[in-house]
């Protein structure tokens, strides 16, 4: 066999090094910019690595391995970490009280942070909330919006204002009027007061639309909640159109909004009106679950919800006198309940299923 051909170890012709002077492994001589250099006093030339272009002149790139917050891993890892550190902050604002409530009470981050997202959960995925024209709601200023009222428990009154909440180009917040029941129940009362609810009474409205919110009314009242299941969809007596009155004195526009879904969550087949009355209850309904099934009867079902906002009824181009006007609270009022009625039927004739 012919005698190979030994090139040895330091022979580095071929990568641009020479034969002589070879450095001694672990040392290395640098040229004006940090590279090789030639025996010569030149620079060496550094052959780049395949698929990979090398400008003239520059040194290429040395492969390293990741670092640990590289990639999805630390990306999430890197949220969680922030997800914790805001939990923490929001806990220690919490136990030193530093926090901000305003007059009525609303715990703007307490909503923001804890009740939507208990709430989320429900609106998207049990109630799969579709929502068609909240853009109606203006960016600014106040508004009142005014809805149909259903379902037994005023589950919609809340699947709204997380509508409003998310779903509103400007981040608005919606503060609803409650009944006087809701703030005589223990818990259920402080918490009404964080998530920005306050009395039904025509004073606290127009001072809220008056400092520029947005505030929702539901005028059918238990009237509405607690209709018979037969009676689904058609909307009770607005009242006296008191609502009417109070955005004309605001001089803020009314925005109808219609809520299908909320109506077979419990369908109220009866009402235990005896028992309701030794309560001091308005209702104590009758469901096919409830309560033959005990607490469990007070699951609503997963029905497929749809709310819309309609288009704004402007009361700025009134004079001031108008709100005391009852021909024309009354105009406005049949107005504004003719309206949701109208899109409730057209919203039901629109869908396809109850649960779908």
């Amino acid at each position: 066999m012919a005698d190979a051909k030994v090139i040895p170890f330091d022979d580095d012709r071929s990568r641009g090094g020479t034969r002589s002077g070879a450095q001694r492994p672990g040392r290395r001589r640098s040229g004006p910019a940090g590279g090789p250099r030639r025996e010569d006093g030149g620079a060496a030339e550094v052959s780049p690595l395949p698929g990979r272009a090398v400008a003239p002149g520059a040194v290429p790139e040395q492969e390293h391995e990741p670092e640990a917050g590289d990639g999805p891993r630390g990306a999430g890892r890197r949220e969680w970490d922030r997800r914790i550190a805001g939990g923490l902050a929001f806990l220690r604002r919490r136990i030193t009280g530093e926090y901000e409530v305003d007059e009525f009470g609303y715990d703007e981050e307490l909503t923001d942070q804890v009740l939507m997202a208990l709430l989320r959960p429900v609106y998207d995925k049990y109630f799969r909330v579709e929502v068609k024209g909240v853009e109606n709601i203006p960016a600014e200023g106040g508004a009142l919006v005014v809805a149909n009222h259903s379902g037994t428990l005023p589950l919609d009154g809340l699947m709204m204002q997380v509508a409003v909440h998310d779903h509103h180009p400007a981040g608005r917040h919606l503060r609803l009027l409650a009944a006087d029941l809701v703030f005589v129940l223990p818990v259920v009362s402080e918490l009404a007061r964080k998530a920005g609810h306050t009395l039904a009474c025509a004073e606290d409205a127009e001072r809220l639309l008056r400092r520029g919110e947005v505030v929702g009314v539901m005028p059918e009242g238990f009237k509405g909640i607690g209709k018979p299941f037969g009676e689904r969809y058609k909307l009770q007596r607005f009242g006296r159109g008191g609502f009417v009155s109070t955005a004309l004195r605001a001089r803020t526009p009314i925005v109808p909004c219609s809520i299908v879904g909320a109506e077979e969550i419990y369908p109220m087949i009866g009402n235990a009106k005896t028992l309701a009355r030794l309560l001091g209850l308005p209702y104590v309904p009758i469901t096919p679950t409830f309560p033959w099934l005990g607490p469990l009867g007070a699951v609503p079902l997963p029905t497929k919800w749809t709310i819309q906002f309609g288009e704004p009824i402007a009361t700025d181009g009134y004079p001031p006198e108008a709100a005391e006007d009852p021909m024309l609270m009354f105009n406005l009022t049949d107005q504004v309940r003719e309206q949701i009625q109208h899109t409730l039927y057209r919203l039901l004739v629109q869908r396809r299923s109850v649960f779908f």
